[in-house]
């Protein structure tokens, strides 16, 4: 007696959350929610940093930019995310960053869930800096010069507003219009404005200091005569080989800070530094293995460059908050089988539905036999 394959289990639908369904999940629960959420999701997974599996994103890059696979897991969930870095983009009508992102089960690799991360993509690394300042710069801080004003730079001024206590911005970029359109999508948040002329008085009495400049070069966007003792730099553009924004001598000047050093070593700050450069983990300051500021005059530093261990936690906050919210789209993105081991069965019609040209033969023997 022949036996039947056990029908296998309906394999569970992926949810699907498009860029549009993402901006409608931020504005149903609120841009402060979502970035403070974010933020603690970040600062939990740090904390359990020993937990992941962990390795440098795997880049591809090429004159005009970079496209990255960033993956990491801990023992019940798997998530990577796809993302570029192309600065000439907008002259294109581009986004300079676009990207999307997986989260899928250890147990099976089922993936649960597929999202757009660009705009999400916006929101961590706007959380991370917010974390990382909430350990690193010094208490009361409320003015930040924001030094490039594009895409990222709204989401790190409401973040630093609503998580870090920021009531002042200082404004510079070498594109005008940038500032223009920051200082109107910024119209009624709350948050004091001040246009400047260039980055060094934008940095004059600030006590942090962002940079987020798009230009793939090793550029001194911020240098050390332009720092104030105590000041906390929060320098985001500089995420690959050769690009650079702050000057070899403000790292010298401050204590440092990194996500995940082999990763930073290659494409952060530090690549202008000696191998042996001291820095020091974010997770260890988040996990209380490190200090983080040891006076109020010290400058400090968070190298970022963007760590697969952000995106994990950004993902696995927009997939708690579209099932919660009953958003996204389920697809069938994996097949679904009665026999798991016979994936041809997709691909097999039914007699009926073979065209007449390719069903099969069925004749007599006679028939069949070879001519005298």
């Amino acid at each position: 007696m022949t036996r039947r394959p056990t029908p296998a289990p309906h394999t569970p639908a992926t949810l699907y959350l498009s860029a549009p369904e993402a901006a409608r999940l931020i504005a149903a629960k609120g841009l402060p929610a979502c970035l403070e959420g974010i933020a603690d999701c970040i600062a939990a997974d740090f904390r359990r940093w020993g937990d992941f599996d962990k390795v440098p994103r795997v880049p591809s890059y090429s004159p005009g930019g970079a496209i990255e696979l960033m993956p990491i897991a801990d023992d019940a969930t798997y998530t990577f995310k796809y993302v570029n870095g192309h600065p000439g983009n907008t002259r294109q009508g581009l986004p300079t960053v676009m990207a999307f992102g997986v989260l899928a089960d250890v147990a099976t690799g089922t993936p649960r869930f597929l999202s757009e991360l660009t705009l999400t993509t916006a929101l961590r690394t706007a959380a991370m800096s917010a974390v990382a300042a909430r350990a690193l710069a010094r208490p009361g801080s409320r003015v930040m010069a924001l030094i490039g004003n594009g895409a990222q730079s709204e989401f790190q001024a409401l973040a630093f507003q609503h998580l870090v206590g920021i009531r002042e911005l200082r404004l510079f970029d070498t594109d005008p219009q940038a500032t223009a359109k920051l200082q109107a999508n910024l119209a009624g948040s709350g948050l004091a404005l001040t246009r400047c002329t260039s980055a060094a008085e934008a940095a004059r009495g600030a006590d942090i200091i962002t940079t987020i400049t798009a230009d793939k070069a090793r550029a001194k966007v911020l240098c050390a005569d332009m720092v104030g003792r105590g000041t906390h730099i929060n320098a985001v553009g500089g995420d690959c080989p050769g690009k650079t924004e702050l000057e070899a001598a403000v790292l010298a000047l401050a204590r440092v800070f990194v996500e995940y050093t082999p990763q930073t070593r290659v494409e952060g700050e530090i690549q202008q530094m000696p191998a042996d450069f001291p820095v020091t983990e974010l997770w260890e300051v988040l996990a209380g293995r490190a200090a983080g500021r040891h006076s109020a005059d010290e400058i400090t530093v968070f190298d970022s460059v963007g760590f697969a261990l952000e995106d994990f936690s950004a993902l696995r906050f927009m997939h708690a908050a579209a099932v919660a919210l009953g958003m996204g789209t389920p697809i069938d993105l994996i097949p679904v089988l009665d026999d798991p081991r016979d994936l041809f069965a997709l691909l097999r019609p039914k007699a009926a539905q073979w065209p007449a040209a390719a069903r099969p033969m069925h004749t007599s023997r006679a028939a069949q036999a070879e001519p005298a």
